[in-house]
């Protein structure tokens, strides 16, 4: 058996000296460890650490610029900006959806068309995309969202500004709207600003296509605030730098007269400067208001919209297209005389002209027929012959030389362009030979002639003037004139004078003479068949869509003209349902007082003016939708009898 080992206490105290060493070794070292940390921490981190604090006490959130104005010719204001207090939902911030959606509708009294949207932008949306509750707030709701902040986390209350459009309807279609910027927008650009409460884009048209130019640049703002959020004090800003403004060539009264002198017409109106090409109106209508796309649209306008027969979402003016009826007859007539057809030239019309084994119709029985009578009593029979004995290559160069079938260099998103007819087109488009009764067909604006409102009107002021106009759109102080078409002096002054016999003479629209002592105008009337005689006559009498579209192309003075004009109805029933229009749109420009007489009276039988009666449709709509809760009250819609108010029959086109 082993002895056990005996320890003294000399060794006891040796062995507890040393572990009481490397005890203490390691304690120093670990102190040295936590200093020399420490060290570093507060010496070469310092700036690090102070950054961490002082974002956990501060903010810094970006402001929205503001966007540049759009403006027209005169400097008014066609898109400005307007003082907004708004509340916006920030989806990942949010901890009881449910409950933050129902107290912002109890605090904001939101109907429930409202909190359907808002609830389903936030099932859509990403988790940074911003969703709006409300805009256009007074102090007392802004402020009562504002002190519930700390119960409402995912909840953003602004104060800033919103995009403003005074004219409403009557620049939709041009302008475009703004709008929150989409999941898509953000991958395509992720800045910061995009996902910024109150932070609007450019969506469609003008508003689009400049964005660049009209965002401007983000400013940003400090803000002290609590461990929970809530705002202590604003500690400095740095102010946005505002968008540019961009000059257009319109003048907005006009634009706004325009629009609203069409009336519940479903149509369109342009009016070009024959000095500069500057297009002073382009008014597509029914249209869309831009401030209810620029605030949130709700389902039901949206839906009302997309139902409507008269399509107010589509810009007539670029993306209608019409035949142009009789009023490409001036225009084939300068062809004619181009190509060396005498002015005294006569035919005989009987009613129409026997062309093969077919009879083809005129709208009127005129005996013995020149060039100027052709023009002024729209005479389908001379057309029909001369454009024979030219022949219609020559006729359709001359109709794209005039503008028809072009497209022209301005910033819009898209523009339809329609056809000009001729042999080479239709050996390619569908691989057969021109026959004679497509120059028939053709020689009065029909068979595949198409063009859309703003080439009329182009067509309008180069006859007008012989020179090659372009429509602009953008203000430019340094444009150069327009180069001359190459046509005489005396045949210019003869379709002009023709012209003016449609008006002020024997003409179909006697009743277009402007309602002024010193001012001639000349015009073209023109009448679209939709659909055959067999189906519709194409009256107003007859069902909307099977109306024929009426048209009239005009400028004035007609001796030394300033400004052309083009006017399209659908399914107006004639040329009666447009010259009215462009009568009363050219007294405008000069004399406004009368001009308006004119429009007040009107838009009494219609019902109001646009927003009243879009309003009125609005409420009719819903009560469609909810026949229960429909309003004892509602506004009525424009009558059908009010819908006629206006127009006047024709003689012929």
């Amino acid at each position: 058996m082993k002895a056990a080992k005996t320890i003294s206490s000399a060794m006891q105290e040796m062995t507890f000296t040393r572990r009481a060493t490397v005890i203490g070794g390691l304690q120093v070292g670990v102190g040295v460890l936590l200093a020399a940390r420490m060290a570093y921490i507060s010496i070469a981190e310092n700036e690090r650490y102070k950054l961490l604090s002082e974002s956990n006490r501060v903010n810094l959130t970006l402001v929205p610029p503001r966007r540049g104005w759009l403006i027209d010719r005169n400097g008014k204001p066609i898109a400005n900006n307007k003082t907004d207090f708004r509340v916006d939902i920030i989806p990942d911030r949010l901890r009881d959806k449910d409950k933050t959606v129902a107290t912002l509708a109890e605090l904001l009294s939101l109907d429930q068309e409202e909190l359907e949207r808002i609830n389903k932008e936030l099932a859509q949306a990403n988790s940074f995309q911003p969703i709006q509750v409300a805009t256009g707030l007074d102090w007392e709701e802004y402020a009562a969202v504002s002190v519930r902040l700390p119960d409402l986390p995912g909840v953003s209350p602004r104060q800033g500004f919103s995009r403003n459009y005074p004219t409403g309807p009557a620049i939709g279609h041009l302008v475009g709207y703004v709008g929150i910027a989409s999941a898509e927008d953000y991958k395509e650009n992720p800045d910061p600003i995009l996902i910024t409460p109150g932070y609007k884009i450019g969506k469609d048209a003008l508003e689009k296509i400049f964005e660049d130019r009209l965002q401007g640049k983000p400013g940003a703002k400090r803000v002290e605030v609590t461990a929970r959020g809530k705002i202590v004090r604003e500690l400095n800003t740095h102010p946005d730098t505002p968008g540019k403004p961009l000059q257009l060539t319109l003048d907005i009264d006009l634009q706004e007269y325009a629009a609203r002198r069409l009336g519940v017409e479903s149509g369109s109106v342009v009016v070009i400067d024959t000095h500069s090409g500057d297009i002073l109106a382009m008014a597509s209508m029914p249209s869309f208001d831009p401030n209810s796309f620029s605030d949130g649209i709700s389902t039901v306008e949206w839906g009302m919209l997309s139902e409507d027969d008269h399509v107010p979402l589509r810009n007539k003016i670029l993306k209608g297209l019409y035949p142009p009826g009789s009023t490409v007859k001036p225009m084939h007539a300068m062809a004619f005389l181009e190509a060396g057809v005498q002015p005294s030239d006569t035919i005989i019309c009987g009613g129409g002209r026997r062309i093969g084994n077919r009879f083809f119709h005129c709208w009127g029985n005129h005996g013995q027929v020149d060039m100027a009578k052709g023009i002024y009593q729209s005479c389908d029979s001379y057309f029909y012959h001369f454009a024979q004995e030219v022949g219609f290559a020559k006729v359709a160069d001359y109709a794209k030389l005039l503008g028809m079938g072009q497209e022209f260099p301005l910033p819009v998103s898209s523009q339809f362009y329609g056809t000009v007819p001729s042999p080479a087109w239709l050996e390619k488009k569908y691989k057969r030979k021109w026959q004679t009764y497509d120059t028939v067909n053709s020689s009065i604006g029909q068979g595949y002639y198409l063009a859309n409102p703003l080439q009329l009107a182009v067509m309008a002021a180069r006859l007008a003037t012989g020179r090659k106009l372009m429509p602009h759109l953008l203000i430019d102080k340094n444009r150069k004139p327009a180069p001359s078409l190459g046509f005489t002096d005396d045949h210019i002054a003869y379709v002009r004078e023709a012209m003016s016999e449609v008006v002020n003479g024997r003409g179909t629209a006697g009743r277009a003479k402007l309602p002024l002592d010193n001012v001639l105008m000349a015009g073209k009337t023109g009448t679209a068949q939709v659909v055959s005689l067999s189906v519709s006559n194409g009256k107003r009498s007859a069902p909307w869509k099977y109306r024929d579209h009426g048209l009239f192309i005009c400028f004035a003075p007609f001796d030394n003209p300033r400004y052309a004009c083009a006017v399209v109805i659908e399914h107006g029933g004639g040329s009666g349902a447009a010259y009215p229009v462009a009568r009363d749109v050219m007294t405008f420009l000069y004399d406004r007082e009368k001009a308006m007489n004119v429009l007040t009276d009107l838009e009494k039988s219609w019902g109001g003016t646009i927003q009243e009666r879009m309003d009125a449709d609005m409420a009719a709509y819903r009560a469609r939708l909810n026949p229960e809760k429909a309003s004892a009250d509602s506004a009525p819609s424009a009558t059908p009898e009010a819908a006629t108010a206006g127009t006047e029959a024709s003689a012929g086109d």
